[in-house]
């Protein structure tokens, strides 16, 4: 290895873990392999992640819990570190690890008054999926609590998940801008394709709704 490079790449990584408290196995190869990638990646991750946009440090931190729950990332405990550090108590945690929960119970009823609308109609369907989201949002502030529901669906893909939510997230006051932030996550956590198809499905969705769209 040229050794500009490793001292490049052993600078990053020691000033990683010292702003972050950790560091991941893809970190120390790229900063073995590249450093510049690393370094431009760490740059890209600081704003997304890491720095307070429009959301608020406990906002931020319900979408991602939220999120890590409905993908199944064991790694990223440290989301739950930070929800503790912006103020979040056990309750708040557990409410917005269940909005994730929650969502995956969508594709069932969706499937159920698809295949089976004679005995379970789409409007029971909902009424019944808005029900248990709600129970499960907890004392989680409501537009919220939407905007994370958008943004779970959003990485599964599913496009009717979303549409489900993004009329209630901004009737109940959530704004374009916290949306996005939102949203923009799925580029750090399910990449690219995923949040093309999300940023699509909000302007589709703006457009049939009436709400604000993406942009």
């Amino acid at each position: 290895m040229d050794s500009n490079k490793k001292v490049l790449g052993e600078k990053l990584l020691e000033e990683m873990i010292a702003k972050r408290g950790y560091l991941l196995s893809y970190h120390r190869m790229l900063a073995a392999s590249d450093p510049a990638i690393l370094a431009a990646y760490e740059t890209q991750y600081t704003r997304l992640v890491l720095d307070q946009r429009v959301l608020s440090l406990a906002q931020r931190e319900i979408v991602w819990i939220a999120l890590i729950v409905v993908t199944r990332v064991k790694y990223a405990t440290f989301h739950f570190e930070r929800a503790t550090q912006a103020g979040l108590d056990d309750a708040s945690i557990i409410d917005s690890a269940a909005i994730g929960a929650a969502c995956e119970a969508f594709d069932a009823l969706h499937f159920n008054h698809q295949a089976f609308g004679k005995w379970l109609p789409e409007d029971q369907a909902m009424q019944r999926y808005y029900a248990m989201f709600d129970t499960a949002r907890g004392s989680l502030p409501p537009a919220i609590a939407e905007v994370a529901a958008v943004v779970c669906h959003g990485a599964a893909g599913n496009a009717a998940g979303m549409r489900a939510h993004f009329a209630r997230a901004f009737t109940l006051g959530a704004t374009a801008e916290q949306m996005a932030e939102g949203i923009s996550y799925l580029l750090q956590h399910r990449g690219g394709p995923t949040m093309i198809d999300a940023v699509n499905c909000w302007e589709s969705a703006a457009k049939e709704f009436g709400i604000p769209g993406p942009y």
